[in-house]
């Protein structure tokens, strides 16, 4: 049980880093920008929440999180004036698709069959985004097809640690400072909140004895975030239950030198601002 444990830590580490490398992609601004969208942000807000429909910023507040509100209503409905969403989705795809051809090599038909059975029994009710991106088009090519799953996976697992913040009563500001790290001085300004805003948040953290006056976890803190993690990987480990271990650990081997080339080359950095550990 604990070595499937540790496949399991590995396999979302590793879908985390394929899923990711759209952000970082050199070009994205700019694809975005061809279709009308203003601006970095507007890009990734209308990008990510595409799969949805044509959503407004309560409903993307909602189900991304660790943003501050008037972030993303910055960038949408607006968006959706400016941009097609059948488009915005094709260029994500072939972001992703171009971005991860440069640290792929041969052979990962296989693996991207593996996430094709998984998705094929995935159960996500109560997983909203999962559930829209399950409902896109499936690529033809096998790179894409990776992606398309990673991204599917990914947003499962983010749907289960917002239940767990919510659950836990940590807000979208709360999270980001009971997470730390080497980059919580910055996510303020990556997610939008003021310094009023922040300052609040650590006030309340405080006032429940999980941060200290210089900001930093209690014990009581390590234990929380620690909760908070496990829950998520027990919900999250429902999404591998049909593979076995051999299937498992054929799955990590395959991927992992994508996910460790996106890594060592910068293409998708560490830290960054989604605060997932480097893949092992």
């Amino acid at each position: 049980m604990a070595e499937r444990a540790l496949l399991e830590r590995e396999l979302w580490r590793t879908l985390e880093a394929v899923h990711a490398v759209v952000y970082f992609a050199p070009g994205a601004k700019a694809a975005y920008g061809a279709l009308g969208l203003r601006g970095y942000w507007m890009g990734y807000f209308a990008s990510r929440s595409a799969a949805l429909g044509t959503p407004g910023p309560r409903l993307v507040t909602a189900l991304f999180y660790g943003f501050a509100p008037r972030m993303v209503e910055r960038a949408l409905p607006d968006a959706w004036a400016f941009a097609d969403r059948a488009r915005v989705l094709d260029t994500r795809s072939e972001l992703a698709r171009s971005a991860l051809a440069e640290h792929a090599g041969d052979g990962l038909a296989d693996a991207a069959d593996l996430l094709a059975s998984v998705l094929a029994a995935l159960d996500v009710a109560g997983r909203p985004l999962a559930a829209a991106h399950l409902d896109v088009p499936v690529p033809a090519d096998p790179l894409s097809r990776i992606w398309h799953a990673a991204t599917v996976l990914r947003e499962y697992r983010g749907d289960g640690h917002v239940a767990e913040l919510v659950a836990a009563q940590v807000d979208g500001a709360e999270c980001h400072l009971l997470h730390g790290g080497s980059l919580v001085s910055q996510q303020r300004e990556f997610r939008g909140w003021t310094e009023e805003e922040w300052a609040d948040a650590g006030e309340r953290l405080r006032a429940r004895g999980l941060l200290d006056a210089a900001g930093e976890k209690t014990p009581r803190g390590h234990e929380l975030r620690t909760e908070i993690e496990r829950g998520t990987d027990r919900s999250a480990a429902a999404a591998l239950r049909t593979l076995g271990a051999s299937e498992l650990r054929e799955l990590c081997d395959g991927l992992r030198p994508v996910a460790e080339s996106l890594a060592n080359s910068g293409a998708v950095p560490y830290p960054n601002a989604m605060g997932v550990a480097r893949p092992a």
